[in-house]
């Protein structure tokens, strides 16, 4: 049995029953919801911001748009190869890029809002508080909502973490990057993940006289080593500059520019400092102290194959704040496996070693499986296959800009443990390798497979050449 009051409000919200209470409306939280809600489920979700969360708001979606706006230039410029004469790029209208996206963004929510009203779950908009493993309290416009649910799902995601540098607050987070009131001249971007390489990129191929500066020798640390390597020669060739083995220690204001200092060497100048550190799950304010759910000292709870919260019997979660994947892919799988472990009987899973990631830099680089070290340190002894090459549509315009494929495949099984790519529509490519990596392919498979010419992708079917 659920009940809802309403306090600290004239408005008078009716007595109901809710079968799930979700905190959270991004991409995992939407779909637990509705999902539940169609199988005649009672849901209520609450969300403090707009539905979506982080990926429709500001991540992935907008992300993506500003990525295809940054790779504009480029082909422009290599037009003139193709006959394309006078041709000629002519000046970026921030304003209306910005508020195009917006528009996009608006019209997402709204298909957000419409699933969720379509399937019958109800929406609240207010910032919900756990007051026990099985009560939230929900603050609303209006005032707060007393809540009790049978059972409560948290996908409250994660945050861009602000890092503990003197002067950090002269700096913006990635949010901030989707609403800048005018583009800066000079931006740094302090971080080697893949928010910072990707941001990168698309300063740069917007304009902007970029420099990256991260304190280990290559970046996107996890990602296999053949990759980093290659991913930063290739950067670099864009117009990216790179600060490689630096520490930044601080910012500081210089009358009207930023300087970035370091621990040894001169300081770094830029009219803008994205601070792209890392992100931080959202649970320090979800009220776990008046249950017996207990976040790491980095803000991940634990969960077990139904995703219950440790030490609780009503408490779920899913997404960035569970130590998986933080892909919204990921999420929404979670999700999905969450309502049907527990209201449809069925002992779903995911499979967390073949799930296949891009980052969109420039150029995008993505992997499905495992890295060569990875294979390794499981003990397999690898084969390893790599093909470095001009693709044939920048190759004709003059580019000297390399492609790298690479196959880690199980010496002994001939099944392959991995497949990688940096190049042009890495993420495209990916998509169908993982499919074969996630079935147990081999290379004889891959060897038997015809490839379709003339492409980049073919060659993950023509390597035949090992390490």
């Amino acid at each position: 049995m659920v009940r809802i009051n309403c306090v600290n409000s004239d408005t008078i919200i009716a007595m109901k029953e809710y079968d799930l209470l979700v905190i959270g409306g991004g991409s995992g939280g939407v779909r637990a919801a509705r999902l539940a809600a169609t199988m005649g489920k009672k849901v209520l979700l609450a969300e403090k911001a707009a539905l979506g969360g982080t990926c429709v708001n500001v991540g992935c979606v907008p992300k993506k748009l500003f990525v295809f706006a940054s790779s504009y230039p480029e082909e422009v410029e290599s037009a003139a190869a193709y006959g394309w004469t006078n041709a000629s790029i002519g000046e970026l209208d921030w304003n209306t890029l910005r508020e195009n996206k917006n528009r996009e963004i608006t019209r997402l929510n709204n298909a957000y809002s419409d699933l969720l009203s379509k399937s019958g779950a109800e929406v609240i908009q207010g910032e919900a508080r756990l007051t026990g493993e099985q009560t939230a309290t929900i603050q609303t416009a209006d005032g707060a909502i007393e809540v009790h649910a049978d059972k409560i799902l948290l996908a409250s995601g994660a945050a861009p973490t602000r890092p503990n540098l003197s002067g950090a607050e002269l700096g913006v987070l990635s949010d901030d990057m989707f609403f800048l009131p005018a583009l800066p001249k000079r931006a740094a971007v302090i971080g080697g993940g893949y928010i910072a390489l990707e941001f990168a990129g698309i300063l740069s191929g917007l304009g902007v006289e970029t420099t990256i500066c991260y304190r280990a020798d290559l970046p996107l640390r996890g990602f296999d080593d053949d990759l980093r390597a290659h991913l930063a020669n290739e950067i670099a060739k864009r117009g990216v500059a790179i600060h490689a083995g630096v520490a930044p220690t601080g910012l500081r204001q210089n009358d009207d520019e930023l300087l970035v200092d370091f621990a040894e060497g001169e300081p770094l100048a830029a009219d803008l400092v994205l601070l792209a550190t890392g992100r931080t799950p959202q649970t320090a304010t979800l009220g776990l102290e008046n249950t017996k759910a207990v976040a790491d000292k980095r803000g991940f709870l634990m969960v077990d194959e139904n995703y219950c919260v440790a030490n609780c019997q009503h408490l779920y979660a899913i997404g960035d704040i569970i130590e998986t994947l933080a892909l919204t892919p990921v999420a929404t799988a979670e999700a999905g496996v969450f309502v049907s472990r527990i209201y449809g009987g069925e002992a779903k899973t995911i499979d967390y070693t073949h799930i296949p990631t891009a980052v969109f830099s420039r150029p995008p680089l993505a992997t499905a499986g495992m890295s060569e070290a990875a294979a390794t340190k499981q003990g397999f002894r690898t084969k390893i296959y790599k093909s470095e090459f001009r693709a044939m549509r920048r190759g004709f315009a003059g580019k000297d800009w390399q492609m790298l494929m690479k196959l880690v495949v199980d010496e002994a099984s001939g099944r392959v443990l991995g497949a990688h790519l940096v190049g042009d529509d890495a993420g495209e490519i990916i998509q169908g390798i993982a499919i074969a990596v996630r079935m147990g392919a081999t290379k004889a498979d891959f060897d038997s497979t015809i490839g379709v010419h003339p492409t980049s992708a073919e060659e993950f079917v023509t390597m035949r050449d090992s390490n």
